[in-house]
């Protein structure tokens, strides 16, 4: 169990409730009881510039859930030196990260970002990756450690974050992709009451998938069940899958079963469970200097398959980016953050999101911009450090392409300077004709 810090950045006791725990000892259950802000060994002594966006967008976030469950305690606006005007939203793999090593511009980006720049602001940042499989405090955890900076659960969005939402609508479900238990445990932490996973199918009957065989830890890990009697109601792909034909031939038993009870076919291929995936990059950035495959792929393998099977087109659902809701979700975040810290119930004028993968993260900034249930402005910076490659041309056009996250955030902020100077140039040349129109009079 991690021990917290009780220092702010000014040297007194932080806000009620907000924990300051190690990035190098705390677990992601210490993480799950409370408002929690992750702060590498350097700092626990010395809170560093990152400190204050943390946690209040952790608060935010906390508020946010309170809201969901109608219980409101409203916050009272603190001084504070952080900028409400614009925002920066940020993908990870590719973008901050690859082969799971900081790109070098990366630390530099989130200095500026907190500070250090010449005009002395701070500018408020969020997380949103498709990255799955592990829970938000996990994302949290390992971040902190690879950017050496504190950061809080509340600035992470991912592919699943809002499958949280579908706890309540189904009991029995079938949790897909990860490393070992890990998904089963994002499900269980987001409120799902019966989670399963392809090793318990596997291990009640071990022919289901000829080619694969359980470990002895997946044999120990994996829970008895007598599937025969099990209605499985909705398949989640949390994650990538770690074996595509053991998975896919699981999943596509289900879906042809009748009400997703295995050993069972339809008639009509139409009564299996509803399938839902956490993203749908169909490439994505690793250390290998070639793209590799994700879960987008899964995806249309297994609309593939299943249409030959079946004569029939599949069904699917995917969540995080480009789909709109993922959208939906940052702003409502940064809007909330915006009315704890500044007193203004609205998100930030500007956000720039900052994204190595035109076919989701360039696509959904701008899909989302352009759409009616855009409150502000999404402008869309590509970077060439991930899944983009300079001489290509995206099918999805940036508003701005630059080498690294470095230069993304120093765009940003230069049109936001150019922004202020003409706002104040025109309010000048105002003050200016209303004195002259004075004088006249």
């Amino acid at each position: 169990m991690a021990t917290a810090s009780t220092l702010s950045p000014f040297g007194a006791r932080p806000k009620p409730g907000i924990r300051r725990l190690s990035s190098m000892t705390a677990t992601r259950e210490d993480l799950a009881t409370g408002p929690t802000v992750v702060v590498p060994p350097k700092h626990m002594m010395a809170p560093s510039n990152a400190h204050e966006v943390a946690e209040a967008m952790e608060m935010a976030k906390h508020h946010i859930d309170q809201v969901a469950s109608g219980e409101i305690s409203p916050a009272t606006p603190q001084p504070t030196t952080t900028t409400d005007a614009f925002a920066y939203a940020f993908d990870i793999d590719g973008v901050l990260i690859r082969g799971g090593k900081p790109i070098p511009e990366a630390v530099e980006a989130m200095k500026v970002l907190n500070g250090q720049n010449e005009w002395g602001i701070k500018v408020p940042y969020i997380f949103v990756t498709n990255g799955g499989g592990k829970t938000e405090e996990e994302r949290c955890l390992q971040l902190s450690q690879q950017l050496e900076i504190e950061v809080s659960p509340g600035q992470f969005i991912c592919g699943h974050t809002p499958m949280r939402e579908m706890a309540e609508h189904y009991n029995t479900v079938l949790v897909v992709g990860g490393e070992g238990e890990k998904c089963r445990l994002v499900a269980e932490g987001y409120g799902f009451k019966d989670v399963v996973t392809p090793g318990d199918i596997i291990k009640d009957n071990q022919d289901t998938t000829p080619f694969r065989k359980l470990t002895e830890d997946e044999i120990r890990d994996s829970k008895a069940r007598n599937f025969s009697e099990i209605d499985i109601e909705a398949i989640f792909v949390f994650a990538d899958s770690r074996d595509w034909a053991g998975d896919q031939q699981i999943i596509l038993d289900l879906l042809m079963s009748k009400n997703g009870r295995l050993g069972t076919r339809s008639e009509t291929f139409d009564e299996g469970p509803p399938i839902f995936f956490s993203h749908n990059d169909v490439v994505w950035s690793t250390s290998h200097e070639l793209t590799r495959i994700g879960m987008g792929a899964l995806r249309a393998s297994l609309e593939a398959m299943f249409k030959a099977v079946t004569g029939k087109e599949l069904k699917t659902t995917a969540y995080g980016k480009p789909q709109i809701g993922t959208f939906q979700f940052a702003t409502r975040l940064l809007q909330q953050w915006r009315k704890d810290t500044h007193g203004i119930d609205s998100p930030p004028e500007t956000v720039y999101f900052v994204g190595d993968t035109p076919e989701s993260d360039i696509r959904g900034t701008n899909e989302y911009n352009e759409s009616p249930l855009s409150e502000n402005t999404w402008y869309s910076i590509l970077v060439r450090t991930g899944v983009y490659r300079k001489g290509s041309t995206p099918r999805f056009e940036p508003k701005a392409t630059v080498d690294n996250v470095l230069d993304a955030v120093n765009h940003g902020m230069q049109l936001e300077l150019t922004k202020l100077l003409r706002n104040k140039t025109i309010a000048s040349s105002r003050e200016k004709g209303e004195a002259l129109m004075d004088e006249e009079q």
